[in-house]
């Protein structure tokens, strides 16, 4: 497994991002859905949904996210409106930390994302950077703890060396 390319997001006054980095592993998994489940877990990061990515900027305050694309392709805007766009295809998973913002600016009619949560994750919120929530939510993203195992490749894999 070639090592995930790594982004890493200022907190913009309005969007916290993380101090951690986004992680982007290119083909690493099977283009199926139901493989891309098992491998997650796996890994101890148990898949939680089947769907595309929001078309609107947000982020989770209480829970590191993977996405891993089964079909087709998706442009996601990463780290809010001054981020990084990246064109995801089948294969490619993404680890999105915890108050790393998201944004759908393009998917292929066929786009299908499995997303996953670590199992130490409590679950995850959803915000869109309100007014006022600042401070909360980087409150709840200083203690989202770190996962164990790497969503790709297990508790060898890259992810907890990079957080650590």
């Amino acid at each position: 497994m070639n090592a995930p390319l790594s982004f890493r997001f200022d907190d913009d006054g309005t969007i916290p991002n993380s101090l951690l980095p986004l992680l982007v592993y290119r083909d690493a998994v099977p283009a199926d859905p139901a493989a891309i489940e098992r491998r997650f877990a796996a890994n101890r990061w148990p898949p939680a949904w089947r769907d595309g990515v929001h078309p609107f900027h947000h982020f989770h305050s209480t829970a590191h996210e993977v996405l891993g694309v089964a079909r087709g392709q998706a442009t996601v805007l990463f780290g809010g409106p001054r981020g990084a766009s990246l064109t995801l295809h089948a294969g490619d998973v993404v680890v999105v930390p915890a108050g790393v913002a998201h944004c759908n600016q393009h998917q292929s009619s066929d786009l299908l994302i499995v997303g996953a949560y670590p199992d130490n994750a409590p679950g995850p919120d959803l915000r869109r950077s309100k007014p006022g929530e600042h401070a909360a939510a980087s409150a709840a993203i200083a203690a989202v703890p770190c996962p164990a195992t790497d969503p790709v490749a297990g508790a060898d894999g890259p992810l907890p060396g990079l957080w650590s």
